[in-house]
């Protein structure tokens, strides 16, 4: 009886369709990764998922007002840490994204994942009665802060996810349409300013996207690899560890952004549509918790989880595919890595906790 009580206070606060969703994704994971990298790549995922899934299980067992007070200073934070960056930040391949902190380095770019939207959402949910368009610019400079100076990393990728994970935050909030095409009209017209601020290397990336076999061999390698990969699964796929692309080392980053073409090369089409709905399966999921969130600031912090969730998805699979440029963008909770593991995780734990919390929220 003492063991049965100890598992349901340590499971209260998780969702198990949720936990089912992302356990079949790690399970994927670890499948894939064992074919691409070997049990050194699998015992690091496993290591990854173990320290991601208890921050998950800590942050689905925080009350939802501990979230709210989390939400200025970690948005306080994450500026002053990217503020170091920009000042003091270690230059890598060109680029300066990581914090030397004495013990460690960091990346504070990924903090701003949560604590961006978790701002948005908090700041909404302090005006959610007294709602101008006013409001909806203060937000718009907040989300803009950290993607500006992300940007001049430079670390474009990034930068666009946060944009979208504020901007699913504005949306749900209310901004209006004719506010949205305005934006997207003067987006348009600025298209050959914007064009002309990209570093070569950004510029390259769309250019080898409209034609990769203009250099085949450099700049559009990935893609057209990528899309070799892809392709060459048919329908039922070459086998587990079957791989030609991936075994015989034609397909770069097959760990990390390229996962996805490894899956499809062994798995095929038939293994692509089940991948699909399990991501399916997660995030209507995430959208059933949205709908049901018991408060304005909870409904904000999940629909913009969630749809951030989807975007990750769509944005690996359609750059691995060539329908996207290459941004450097993981397959969630697939693609080998801690940190895009661990930012994800902890969404996922806000999803937990919005959910199993709001019988104890006033509605």
């Amino acid at each position: 009886m003492t063991k049965l009580r100890i598992w349901r206070r340590l499971t209260t606060h998780v969702d198990g369709w949720l936990f089912l969703g992302i356990s079949l994704l790690i399970f994927t994971s670890l499948l894939v990764l064992y074919s691409a990298g070997g049990w050194s790549r699998v015992l690091g995922q496993g290591l990854n998922a173990l320290v991601a899934l208890t921050c998950m299980w800590l942050v689905a067992n925080m009350p939802l007002p501990y979230l709210m007070r989390l939400a200025l200073p970690a948005y306080l934070l994450g500026l002053l840490l990217l503020l170091g960056v920009a000042l003091f930040g270690d230059i890598s391949h060109g680029a300066r994204r990581w914090l030397n902190i004495g013990i460690t380095s960091i990346q504070p770019s990924e903090l701003m994942k949560i604590s961006v939207p978790l701002m948005l959402a908090w700041y909404f949910d302090k005006h959610e009665a007294t709602l101008r368009l006013r409001n909806f610019a203060i937000a718009a400079g907040l989300l803009l802060m950290p993607v500006f100076l992300i940007a001049r990393q430079p670390d474009l990728g990034t930068a666009l996810l946060i944009s979208a994970s504020g901007f699913y935050v504005l949306f749900l909030a209310g901004l209006s349409w004719k506010v949205i095409g305005s934006l997207a009209t003067t987006a348009i017209a600025s298209a050959p300013f914007i064009w002309n601020s990209l570093h070569d290397y950004q510029r390259h990336r769309i250019e080898m996207l409209l034609d990769p076999t203009k250099d085949a061999l450099g700049k559009g390698y990935h893609t057209i690899q990528g899309m070799i990969a892809v392709g060459s699964g048919g329908i039922g796929g070459k086998g587990y560890l079957d791989g030609t692309q991936t075994h015989l080392d034609f397909l770069p980053e097959r760990t990390t952004d390229f996962i996805f073409a490894v899956f499809s090369e062994e798995f095929g089409l038939v293994g692509n549509l089940i991948l699909l709905l399990l991501y399916l399966f997660v995030i209507a999921r995430g959208f059933a918790i949205t709908a049901n969130a018991s408060t304005y600031f909870t409904r904000l912090m999940a629909g913009s989880v969630t749809l951030t969730f989807t975007t990750y998805a769509f944005v690996n699979m359609g750059m691995v595919s060539g329908i996207l440029p290459v941004v450097g963008v993981p397959l969630p909770l697939v693609s080998y890595g801690g940190t895009s593991m661990l930012t994800l995780l902890i969404g996922i734990g806000m999803l937990m906790s919005i959910e199993t919390h709001k019988h104890l929220v006033q509605t």
